[in-house]
Parts: structure tokens; C-alpha cells; sequence
């Protein structure tokens, strides 16, 4: 089965950061913030994105740097077999994991 492996900065702002590895199944037509949907329903429940497409049908709240180039994850879409670099945008106030502050 396809996978796609995320390597993701996380941590809090103020407790520092680390990078953590996930192997996630790879489905047709996924995006990566898929992924990370998958992640939070699999492995960690914890796990700190901002998105606001499912909810409210807004639309740009899910920037973050995709191997150090600024995307919409809802917009990136997944590749089997691959290996991505996540992290939060550096210019908005990092908050936790890949949610980061809007002003």
C-alpha cells in the first residue's frame, strides 16, 4: 500500500520545537491536509492545525511551508510514496504545531 511520509515541525511557541515523522496511507486524490486529518483521527488526537474549509467554507487559514515553499495543504495535493516537509509560516506568531496566529 502507497503511504506518504510527513515530517512536520511541531511543539509550542513557548516549550520549543521538534520534528516528528508520520507514515500516512496514501488515497487518490488527497491532499495533505488530508493527511493530517488523518493523523489526528489515527495517531494524534493533539495534533494543531488552523483550517476553517470544513466548518465554515472560508478559505486560506491552512498556510504553512511545504518543503520551505508557503501553500494551502488543502490545496497541495498528496503523492504516493513521497516524503514532504511541513512547518508553520514564520511570519505569522507561531502558536502550536502548524497553527499559527492570523493577524
Amino acid at each position: 500500500m502507497p503511504v506518504v511520509n510527513l515530517n512536520v515541525l511541531r511543539g509550542e511557541a513557548e516549550g520549543g520545537e521538534y520534528t516528528e515523522h508520520f507514515e500516512v496511507p496514501y488515497e487518490d486524490g488527497m491532499s495533505l491536509l488530508d493527511a493530517i486529518f488523518w493523523i489526528r483521527e489515527h495517531q494524534d488526537p493533539s495534533f494543531a492545525v488552523r483550517y476553517s474549509c470544513r466548518s465554515a467554507n472560508a478559505c486560506k487559514e491552512c498556510s504553512a511551508l511545504v518543503d520551505g515553499k508557503a501553500g494551502y495543504l488543502c490545496s497541495i495535493r498528496a503523492v504516493p510514496d513521497s516524503e514532504v516537509k511541513i512547518e508553520p509560516l514564520r511570519a505569522l506568531p507561531w502558536i502550536k504545531d502548524l497553527a499559527t496566529g492570523l493577524e
